[in-house]
């Protein structure tokens, strides 16, 4: 297996370092060649990286879907126990005194 494609993917960790840390005008520039870095490193890496960096991917995303519907299950929850529940109505004894429409 060929390893030519780690010197644009260090390149582009180095340059992708480098638009993080800098603010002017180059960092922007150097951001650009890291993207760029990356992208040629994709294209000349070998089937075996490519392979291993799709079952992270797909991993990686099964489980953000696991957890982004467990989320929304628990706000579903919420929501029907908050539909269910009876609300309690506050009378004027409960909340005390008003001034200029205000209680206090």
């Amino acid at each position: 297996m060929a390893l030519f494609f780690l010197v644009p993917l260090l390149t582009g960790l180095v340059g992708g370092y480098i638009f993080k840390k800098c603010t002017d005008e180059i960092g922007y520039f150097v951001g650009i060649f890291a993207a760029l870095c990356f992208a040629l490193s994709l294209a000349i890496a070998p089937w075996q990286v490519l392979l291993l960096l799709l079952l992270v991917i797909l991993i990686t995303t099964q489980k953000l879907l696991q957890r982004v519907e467990n989320h929304h299950e628990n706000l579903n929850d919420t929501e029907q126990r908050e539909l269910t529940a009876p609300k309690r109505q506050v009378t004027e004894e409960e909340i005390g005194r008003k001034y200029r429409g205000i209680s206090y």
